[in-house]
């Protein structure tokens, strides 16, 4: 048992590491071929504090553990939204003045919707996984498009400025981004191996340790991202990042078990999964848009995102107890 935990330890670490070494060094090249900081942030950035869930989801559905790779992406963004955000804004309210970020709010929301239609049969099939892919490109392209159009005045833009790495030389930057990928790869499978024995030792589904100890793990860059981020008066990008990163994972993670390992999967995602990510993922909207005025999300706010992860958290305890 202990090797499996610091098999999954060990994965944590070296996947939160790697993504970063490949941020890095996809952020310079981008910068170096004369890309703007807006659009390397709302692209590759939040890309990239995805690809922790994109691998291990891949690795998962190869070695035939749907349940994992599902659990992954749903469970991520629910922590995201009510562990991460809620943390977030318990230590510094959330004030959101980003006209890109108030857009992208009602994209998730309808995002959300679309993979629990294409799922809603109990069945995640290569087409669904097409379609969800198909999704993923649409989004990147639509995301820049507005980065393109909106690079002039979003507070974004110099958030994501300060926030750029050191100037380096391209192929300086290259070795890193390659090298993120390898650490990557090689993190993603001893971090599966590790979750997948954990859960057969304790006798509970791999959609379980999705949920739970894998999103944790995999969002933990997100949340000490977010935290940082907030304290530097970047509450944009903190939103940002979680926002895009939630995308990601309905788009990129979830579509790789349909088109690797294509099946059905347990009625529970469709029964208590989905509607709370769902439900998360409203109330984050109703926050954050502002309607009437600048959207905040409030300390009360964020201790009722928090209330609502542990809830969830319990039904869970008493679903592997069942």
């Amino acid at each position: 048992m202990l090797e499996f935990i610091v098999a999954v330890i060990t994965g944590f670490v070296f996947l939160a590491w790697g993504a970063d070494r490949c941020v890095m060094g996809a952020s310079a090249t981008a910068r170096n071929f004369g890309v703007s900081p807006l659009v390397i942030g709302l692209t590759i950035v939040g890309f990239g504090t995805s690809a922790p869930e994109m691998l291990v989801s891949a690795m998962a559905a190869w070695n035939g553990n749907t349940g994992l790779s599902i659990g992954n992406a749903l469970g991520s963004n629910i922590t995201n939204i009510a562990l991460v955000l809620g943390v977030t804004a318990l230590v510094v309210p959330l004030n959101v003045q980003s006209d890109i970020v108030r857009r992208e709010i009602p994209i998730l929301l309808a995002v959300s919707l679309l993979a629990f239609l294409l799922m809603n049969d109990g069945n995640l099939g290569r087409l669904d996984g097409a379609l969800l892919m198909l999704g993923m490109a649409l989004m990147i392209y639509m995301v820049m498009s507005l980065g393109m159009k909106s690079r002039k005045g979003d507070p974004l833009e110099g958030e994501f400025e300060d926030e750029m790495p050191e100037v380096m030389s391209t192929a300086k930057a290259m070795f890193w981004l390659v090298f993120g990928l390898l650490i990557l790869l090689a993190s993603s499978r001893v971090l599966v191996w590790g979750a997948v024995n954990i859960a057969q030792a304790f006798g509970v589904s791999d959609l379980i340790i999705g949920l739970t100890i894998v999103a944790i793990g995999t969002s933990m860059p997100e949340l000490m991202a977010s935290v940082m981020s907030t304290l530097k008066n970047e509450p944009d990008l903190a939103l940002g990042n979680i926002i895009g990163s939630c995308m990601f994972n309905l788009l990129g993670v979830l579509s790789l078990p349909g088109l690797i390992s294509p099946g059905g999967f347990s009625h529970e995602v469709l029964e208590r999964d989905f509607p709370w990510m769902i439900g998360l993922t409203l109330a984050l909207f109703v926050m954050s848009y502002g309607f009437r005025a600048p959207g905040r999300i409030n300390r009360l706010e964020g201790g009722v995102l928090l209330t609502a992860y542990i809830v969830y958290m319990v039904l869970l305890y008493f679903a592997t107890m069942a």
